[in-house]
């Protein structure tokens, strides 16, 4: 049964270099890793904005099976290299509940899964990433202020980070909700981002995009001193 994870690592002062670095570095390792059908390795950056934030990085996977994922997290010198370098990881595995559109001409979370769907009150987490067109990145850019506000005043949402493959133009946001519902009150009824959505697909920004929703099987290790779901799960 194929298994996604995401890991955010939080890196120690001092590595800024060594994190710039592995992102052109660890790709090409990852692509010998047993079991490992999918990956990306992913940048942040501070409110969802164009100042990078050379201290995060995140991990998306998606395993053969979880049995690969433990082994990996187990052993390979990739993961412990991390670990040596960073004072915080959370990595959560998830089960895809619904996923559409496509990461580089392919959709990685169309899998079909054991696991048994969201409960009203369970954890939910929710991926979006685009390719923003270079000549629609303006707008986009002009509108992710509100977004962001929107995210930080939102009832129910436990994290909320904004990743990027490449500055500007290749973008993803990642946000974990304490329910379907409370994810699905800010989506449907919140009106800054169901303006954002709509000028989306008014102005034609994206070149490519996808999104996925998944229920949260695991939240372990810590972001920014805590585990966003303890007491959830």
């Amino acid at each position: 049964m194929p298994h996604t994870t995401l890991t955010i690592f939080t890196l120690r002062p001092g590595t800024t270099r060594w994190g710039l670095a592995r992102m052109g570095t660890a790709p090409r390792q990852l692509q010998r890793v047993p079991g490992l059908r999918f990956f990306k390795m992913l940048g942040s950056g501070f409110d969802f904005g164009l100042k990078p934030n050379f201290r995060r990085y995140a991990l998306m996977a998606v395993w053969e099976t979880a049995a690969d994922a433990d082994a990996f997290r187990a052993s390979h010198p990739l993961w412990q290299a991390y670990q040596q370098h960073s004072t915080e990881q959370w990595t959560m595995s998830l089960a895809p509940l619904k996923a559409h559109g496509r990461w580089d001409g392919r959709n990685p979370f169309d899998y079909q899964t054991a696991e048994p769907a969201a409960a009203p009150d369970g954890p939910v987490a929710v991926l979006t990433r685009a390719s923003i067109k270079l000549w629609k990145a303006p707008q986009f850019w002009r509108a992710v202020p509100a977004t962001s506000a929107a995210f930080a005043r939102a009832e129910g949402v436990r994290a909320a980070i904004g990743l990027g493959e490449i500055p500007i133009v290749r973008q993803a946001t990642f946000s974990v909700w304490e329910s379907a519902g409370a994810m699905q009150q800010y989506a449907y009824r919140g009106a800054a981002h169901k303006g954002v959505i709509q000028r989306t697909r008014q102005e034609q920004w994206y070149g490519e995009e996808l999104f996925a929703r998944f229920r949260v099987l695991s939240s372990e290790g810590t972001l920014d001193g805590r585990n966003p779901l303890e007491g959830l799960l």
